[in-house]
């Protein structure tokens, strides 16, 4: 883990990340998305290798609900951490690296977790984060299939949101 430290992604980093970590259309879209100013797509390096990624939304949120409820605030999606490297605290990083990106340009962060993943739940909770409300949210997943063709699948979210206050000058010290 000392050797783990956490980047924004860049464009020449696809091929390592689609050799470490598969999904070469999920990496390929959210760099052009990073390049097009909606979101930033953050990267957990083990000395050169990817071992995770979390992206940070930017733009506005495509759900109704959340566009109506938490207009401007930016989504957490797509945390993962390889499963050879879970358990050393890099997800955690990640989350964290992700909360300081949001923390310059807003007050509050939110995502979604399914409502049946229990681990996941508890994860966030630990870092602080609380129901935003308590029924389920119809988003959607996104895959792509073997010709590389965007997928939308239709999803339930339990969505959770976590106030970040800005960092006082003397605790940035």
């Amino acid at each position: 883990m000392r050797h783990v430290r956490i980047a924004e992604a860049e464009e020449d980093d696809l091929p390592s990340l689609v050799d470490a970590l598969g999904q070469e259309h999920y990496f390929a879209t959210q760099l052009a998305r990073q390049r097009d100013g909606h979101g930033v797509l953050l990267v957990a390096l083990d000395r050169f290798t990817p071992v995770g990624d979390v992206y940070v939304w930017l733009a506005e949120a495509e759900e109704p609900e959340l566009r109506d409820g938490l207009a401007g605030v930016p989504l957490l999606v797509h945390l993962e951490v390889a499963p050879r490297h879970r358990g050393r605290g890099i997800g955690t990083r990640l989350v964290l690296a992700a909360e300081e990106v949001v923390r310059r340009r807003c007050g509050r962060v939110a995502l979604g977790v399914s409502p049946q993943d229990h681990r996941m739940h508890h994860f966030y909770q630990r870092l602080g984060y609380r129901a935003w409300r308590w029924e389920p949210v119809r988003t959607h997943r996104e895959s792509w299939d073997e010709q590389g063709r965007l997928l939308r699948e239709p999803d339930l979210c339990r969505v959770l949101i976590k106030d970040l206050p800005p960092r006082s000058v003397e605790g940035a010290l």
